[in-house]
């Protein structure tokens, strides 16, 4: 992998460490929940590639790995958008 590639990728680990610790906790708790609202915008941390995604219904969300914008502050949703866009 090259420096340029490296530079461009994004893990789960890198997206976790831009969240202050109440909104990890909201993390937490979102992920004992059964699922997103219809409409709710998230980010699936398996699948980071993909950008923000919408929830549908009929769509299968795994919880666990899915961030739901309503987890953080605006900021660092914005810092989330910046870094996945790199």
């Amino acid at each position: 992998m090259t420096t340029t590639e490296r530079a461009g990728y994004v893990t789960r680990e890198t997206i976790l460490k831009l969240l202050s610790d109440a909104e990890i906790a909201k993390v937490s708790t979102a992920e004992t929940t059964t699922g997103l609202a219809e409409g709710s915008e998230y980010i699936d941390l398996e699948n980071l590639d993909k950008g923000v995604q919408r929830s549908r219904t009929g769509t299968k969300i795994t919880i666990g790995n899915a961030l739901p914008r309503t987890a953080v502050s605006q900021d660092t949703w914005g810092k989330l958008l910046a870094q996945l866009s790199t």
